[in-house]
């Protein structure tokens, strides 16, 4: 199942991506995605290792940016293709059916592009101007998703992401939208998760609320 809050890692380090990855699963993330850029494979592969202990110490799902063969290498849970990465039904046919394949998306044509090679979910995006990626995408914001959502019609899960804070949310979500994706807002304050996920009615703050209620 696809959480509807990912936590895309920061850092300027590879320590950093890992420290941070270790305050969000302390504070109640259910999805980790690891994004490192611009390092050497084997830094990226024992970086992806110490993650994978971290996540599974904490029962995370662990998804690896772009590197798909690293993510079947520490057993990750999946791996998420951006618009110029392995084309998903090459990483499917590498990885199998019990992997999450996620892809990158900016315009109706990109969705329509993923959804024919069967990904689990799009990350749709950006929502807005965001300085954590480089080369980025004309800007969409609620507008954009809504009216490519109408047009889709689509069970497959659309996640936001780009400079979405918290108080973006509720109209988002208003969008139709399954999701979001987010790095800034939590890195700066991994107290935050338990706020997302109670504004999503993600499963883990609905199963808190079952098992309150079954208490009185």
């Amino acid at each position: 199942m696809v959480s509807k809050l990912h936590y895309i890692t920061q850092g300027s380090t590879p320590e950093e991506h890992l420290e941070n990855i270790q305050r969000a699963c302390s504070s109640g993330a259910e999805w980790v995605q690891l994004r490192l850029k611009k390092l050497d494979p084997k830094t990226i592969l024992e970086t992806a290792k110490k993650a994978r202990e971290i996540t599974a110490h904490f029962q995370t799902r662990l998804i690896i940016n772009d590197y798909y063969k690293v993510a079947k290498e520490v057993n990750a849970d999946g791996v998420h293709l951006g618009k110029k990465d392995t084309c998903p039904l090459k990483a499917r046919n590498y990885l199998g059916k019990f992997y999450t394949i996620g892809g990158t998306a900016n315009t109706l044509d990109d969705c329509k592009k993923l959804l024919e090679k069967k990904v689990d979910y799009i990350g749709l995006g950006p929502f807005r101007f965001t300085e954590t990626k480089k080369n980025l995408s004309p800007v969409l914001g609620t507008v954009g998703y809504q009216v490519l959502l109408e047009e889709l019609k689509t069970e497959t899960p659309i996640i936001a992401i780009g400079g979405i804070t918290i108080e973006d949310v509720p109209e988002i979500i208003n969008t139709g939208v399954y999701g979001i994706a987010v790095s800034g807002e939590i890195t700066k304050d991994f107290n935050k998760i338990g706020a997302f996920h109670k504004i999503l009615k993600a499963p883990s703050t609905n199963e808190q609320v079952y098992k309150l209620g079954d208490n009185k």
